[in-house]
């Protein structure tokens, strides 16, 4: 609706010092158009990240990207508190909200296309949040081993909720 499509033009959080520049939102449609196409890590057609909060580079719900991606957007994570403040003291504070860029602010369960370059570092440092394979646009593998991936990767059911094991 038009709130999608507002958002769908907004500028979203950059996580690289380039920035983003606002989305028009013929571009939103044009990647939501060729997303017939986008293909996951599994190699398997793109399934949805997340709704609540709206997702995506272009606010779609997918990790979708595109020439405008410069942070390459396309890690399907659900975060959780140690990534949320791992992230946030390497400058990425992604549970602090930003209202004027249509950004909630992140907390524990949520789903998000994040940065393939922030999940890899969060990796390293042992903070890497869970992926949803399937959810995860194939573009990650240019900058993520797939077996890194496989390590985190939960199935899309388990992450709707989380459980109380």
């Amino acid at each position: 609706g038009m709130r999608a499509r507002r958002l769908a033009a907004a500028l979203v959080i950059a996580c690289s010092s380039g920035g983003a520049r606002a989305m028009a939102s013929s571009r939103a449609a044009a990647a939501s158009a060729s997303r017939q196409a986008s293909r996951n890590v599994l190699g398997t057609p793109l399934k949805a990240c997340g709704y609540d909060p709206l997702t995506g580079f272009y606010r779609d719900g997918f990790c979708e990207t595109g020439p405008s991606d410069t942070g390459v957007h396309v890690v399907a994570a659900v975060v959780n508190d140690a990534f949320l403040e791992y992230t946030a003291s390497q400058g990425n504070p992604l549970n602090r909200p930003a209202p004027r860029f249509g950004f909630p602010g992140l907390k524990e369960g949520d789903r998000w296309c994040l940065c393939a370059s922030r999940w890899l570092e969060a990796y390293h440092a042992g903070k890497a949040p869970p992926v949803v394979l399937e959810a995860t646009h194939e573009a990650a593998l240019r900058i993520v081993p797939i077996e890194l991936l496989r390590e985190h990767a939960i199935d899309d059911d388990s992450s709707k909720r989380p459980t109380d094991a």
